[in-house]
């Protein structure tokens, strides 16, 4: 099993800046592919920025040059620094590990960024 935990949101005006921590236990590789991904009232979920166990990076385009992932193989630990937010960027943040063919995901974290 793993399990997935977020931190880090909160309510921040537009041009602001968070950042959001996921810490992963249980039967975890710490290289694995993990990413951040959100969902806004009314919309799907979709991906903010993943990376892959060689540690390549993608951003989804409406967050590149704003946003920035890294990750923590000690812990492990994946961060998403969030700079210069706008109120689209508004939702709940959740963590993402992939383990073969399974994803698992957290409960996520709100982020609401105000005009």
């Amino acid at each position: 099993q793993v399990q997935l935990v977020e931190s880090g949101g909160g309510l921040v005006q537009a041009g602001g800046s968070l950042r959001l921590l996921c810490g992963a236990s249980g039967n975890i590789f710490s290289a694995n592919t993990m990413g951040w991904y959100r969902q806004a009232p009314g919309k799907q979920r979709e991906v903010v920025a993943v990376i892959e166990p060689d540690d390549k990076i993608t951003y989804a385009q409406s967050v590149r040059s704003r946003f920035t992932i890294s990750r923590n193989y000690a812990g492990p630990t994946v961060h998403l620094d969030m700079n210069d937010l706008r109120p689209d960027d508004t939702g709940i943040y959740f963590c993402n590990y992939v383990a073969g063919m399974k994803d698992y995901w957290g409960q996520g974290t709100q982020v609401t960024v105000s005009y």
